[in-house]
């Protein structure tokens, strides 16, 4: 699994300085937790999964999430594990006659609502558990999460790991008297089974609910305060140099256009100086699919440090994972501050004459930029990651 596998060799060659490297759930986990890219929720109610994974319907498609929590009905939860259950093994029969290898699965996670679903479905279904790469923990906290992870310990093995993704996303992390001690604890916690926690997520719809909120296609969640201030605070605590995570950016949940009230948030001029007339049609296309605020938000998540995307929609993929290329200028800057890091220099003027580089502050930057590097790819210096959103992407949306 790659991405952008929808490219030729030799597309590949004329966009990327670095190619994105190959991965799948068996790559060491500092690195696979930036192969999430763009994840993709279904319900587990969908019929014929293991199909559409087996046809790779959905190009581009590097991680999805099997979901038995909020996309399913309460009514709906025995028929929703039965059909998982079925898909799984399925799977695991596709595997074990060679029509697919692990190399060429998605990365699958499944969302649950308990441990004891956890426990049940694993009984079930044995070692096609392993199919999976891991559990989504929603509502993730101290008091239920020990015994959450505990569960997925013991299923994880050095040779066939299994990871936990848990989402932040409950009342004591959002209310303002309760979060930073609600962060702290769920830090601690999660930090005494780190080698099995492959990302931390964050549940902006739900926040949203427990105030009532519902941000429009034309607003970012850095536009909605709560969740502006509850955000910065995770960040804040999951990404410290001490013990590091890679957080995800929240779900964006639209997929069609409407009526419009404030001005687009694509500026016309680099779409007519680097594409004309044509780019100016293109950009019209993104304004009308309300791409244009998936662009801004996804922007700023990279530029708060966040890495890769959950998502409900086909047409998501391709922009989330294009602007999370690492630029050609990004990666020069990112490896001379690691090869300037001997002591004899502390700050350094960039290659590109227009910053500068001071070693000790943006090592810890320049290490995370390469590593990301590795599974994104590095654009050539003329490529920009808009030339990667406007290659023609064939997608099925049923």
């Amino acid at each position: 699994m790659r991405f952008f596998s929808y490219f030729y060799d030799n597309e590949l060659e004329q966009y990327f300085y670095q190619m994105p490297q190959d991965f799948n759930k068996y790559t060491n986990r500092d690195l696979l937790a930036y192969g999430l890219g763009a994840t993709l929720y279904m319900p587990a109610t969908r019929p014929n999964i293991h199909q559409e994974i087996l046809s790779k319907k959905h190009e581009g498609l590097t991680s999805l999430v099997i979901d038995l929590e909020d996309a399913v009905g309460d009514k709906e939860v025995e028929t929703a594990e039965q059909s998982l259950v079925l898909e799984l093994l399925k799977l695991k029969e596709e595997l074990h006659k060679g029509f697919i290898s692990i190399a060429d699965l998605p990365l699958m996670f499944v969302r649950i609502r308990s441990l004891e679903q956890l426990k049940r479905i694993v009984a079930q279904v044995e070692d096609s558990i392993h199919v999976l790469t891991g559990v989504v923990l929603p509502k993730f906290c101290p008091e239920t999460g020990e015994a959450l992870l505990r569960e997925v310990y013991q299923i994880h093995t050095e040779h066939q790991p299994f990871y936990a993704m848990p989402i932040l996303e409950t009342a004591n992390v959002i209310h303002k008297e309760t979060r930073i001690r609600e962060l702290m604890d769920i830090k601690a916690l999660v930090d005494q089974y780190k080698e099995i926690v492959l990302n931390i997520r964050i549940g902006a719809t739900d926040f949203c609910g427990l105030y009532g909120i519902r941000r429009s296609a034309e607003s970012t969640v850095y536009d909605i305060a709560v969740l502006r201030d509850t955000i910065s605070d995770i960040i804040n605590i999951f990404q410290r140099l001490d013990s590091p995570y890679v957080v995800s950016g929240p779900v964006w949940e639209y997929f069609t256009s409407g009526d419009r009230i404030l001005k687009p948030q694509l500026r016309q001029t680099p779409f007519r100086e680097r594409y004309g007339e044509e780019g100016m049609r293109w950009r019209k296309q993104l304004i009308n699919q309300h791409l244009d605020g998936l662009i801004q938000e996804v922007m700023m998540d990279v530029a708060n440090g966040l890495a890769g995307k959950t998502i409900i929609h086909p047409t998501h993929i391709k922009v989330v994972q294009a602007l999370n290329v690492v630029t050609y200028e990004e990666y020069t800057d990112a490896i001379n501050i690691v090869n300037a890091a001997t002591g004899d220099v502390g700050v350094m003027k960039s290659k590109f004459s227009n910053k500068m580089n001071e070693i000790k502050p943006h090592y810890y930057w320049a290490q995370k930029t390469i590593l990301k590097s590795k599974l994104y790819g590095v654009l050539h210096e003329e490529v920009t990651n808009l030339d990667l959103i406007k290659k023609e992407v064939y997608l099925s949306y049923s």
